[in-house]
């Protein structure tokens, strides 16, 4: 059962739920259970300086066969969106997928529609895997963890395939902010390094949002309604009237697209006494960040002009910078995994990313990392679904890699 279906079903079966609000890390313990049946996969197909190391990042090396030859490094995360229940997953295959809309046998009331799903029409005759849509399906990223095992197993049993050192890597809690946490980059120690979590086929993504969340928390007064005139300070109320004063015909996600950024309100939780909305804040260009900060600062104002006995206290915390600028220290990461792209038979795609990978953070901190396609599709939803035939082309693609950094020097170009 190593075939890339059987991997990737495998793998989805397992609950490996991100959790948001918890200090523990990684944040569920499925994803050590997933960690712990790839370290034994890994070790049985050979791999080499296979281990797990501080917090549930799990770790193995394809062995090059090319004496100095770049290493680079594959990596996809284990965990799965809390956006959407990850227990229970039943994987469901369509062979030859007829081309019309998709309505899932679990929850009938979801319908994966042609209209609203770019690149589905072109799938038809296609093998899709869905699940029952009672959960998600956990495509992203296990449809990446499921590449890459595939093409380690390819190279470890193809000797003949010339190539450098190849380092595996899965993270844990990528869906919450804090995929590269734990991950060291003296220990993976390679030239670069490619995120396998990308929608759809032949697909680059060398540029991303830069990401800031902020947290606003509105103090508040209770006490009995019935004795509550000109006592009472209802931070619920508050909360709502901030939202409201925020821009929504612009700067939201609902009307945005291409290159523009969002304040995107995801979060409301509280009572009369205290209030906290969770804002993501996203832009290509990082010094706007700053400028939507102000904007909420601003609206805090207006609302406390009215609200003057409430409190409103706004943190905003860095998430991710756009990786673009630390690509160029490498430029062999994108150039390579174009021919490469190439050498499979397909064009390149590029694409900015609309929100981040861990190639994002791993970038910034001196790996360059672009991320490359595995036929994902409708991530964080029960809607989501994969494209075997994708997934089996990003293996082909990363095939393609690894023979074209055995053909590279050690050392980087700057």
């Amino acid at each position: 059962m190593d075939t890339l279906l059987d991997r990737f079903c495998r793998y989805a079966k397992v609950e490996t739920t991100a959790v948001e609000d918890t200090k523990e890390y990684p944040s569920s313990k499925g994803q050590l259970e997933l960690g712990k049946l790839l370290m034994e996969e890994m070790k049985a197909l050979k791999l080499e300086r296979v281990g797990v190391h501080p917090g549930g990042v799990v770790m193995g090396t394809v062995p090059g066969n090319v004496k100095g030859a770049p290493t680079i490094a594959l990596l996809s995360h284990m965990d799965t969106s809390p956006d959407a229940s990850g227990k229970n997953v039943k994987p469901r295959i369509m062979k030859n997928y007829n081309g019309k809309d998709i309505v899932l046998p679990g929850d009938k009331s979801k319908v994966i529609l042609t209209s609203e799903t770019r690149g589905m029409a072109e799938l038809k005759g296609k093998t899709l895997i869905t699940s029952d849509g009672t959960t998600l399906l956990g495509a992203d990223d296990k449809a990446g963890v499921a590449v890459i095992m595939t093409a380690a197993a390819h190279l470890m049993k193809n000797k003949n395939i010339k190539h450098g050192p190849i380092r595996v890597v899965f993270t844990c809690d990528e869906e919450v902010g804090r995929g590269c946490d734990k991950v060291d980059i003296k220990k993976i120690n390679a030239t670069c390094a490619y995120t396998l979590d990308g929608e759809g086929e032949a697909g680059i993504e060398n540029e991303t949002f830069s990401a800031d969340m902020a947290t606003v928390t509105i103090t508040g007064k209770n006490i009995h309604p019935g004795f509550a005139k000109d006592v009472m300070v209802n931070a619920i109320r508050i909360a709502g009237l901030f939202i409201s004063r925020m821009p929504w015909q612009r700067l939201a996600p609902e009307t945005e697209a291409g290159r523009d950024g969002f304040m995107h309100p995801y979060m409301l939780e509280g009572d009369v006494t205290k209030a906290t909305i969770r804002i993501l804040l996203r832009s290509f260009v990082t010094e706007e960040l700053r400028e939507q900060a102000k904007i909420l600062k601003n609206v805090a104002a207006t609302v406390l002009a009215e609200h003057p006995r409430a409190k409103i206290d706004i943190k905003v915390k860095k998430q991710y910078r756009n990786m673009i600028e630390h690509l160029k220290k490498e430029p062999r990461a994108v150039d390579l995994a174009i021919k490469a792209i190439k050498n499979a038979g397909l064009d390149p795609v590029f694409e900015s990313i609309r929100g981040g990978t861990d190639g994002s953070r791993l970038s910034e901190m001196g790996l360059p990392t672009p991320n490359m396609s595995v036929g994902m599709h409708n991530f964080h939803s029960p809607l989501e679904f994969a494209c075997l035939e994708q997934m089996e082309s990003a293996v082909k693609i990363l095939i393609e890699l690894a023979k074209l950094w055995g053909k590279e020097k050690g050392k980087r170009r700057r």
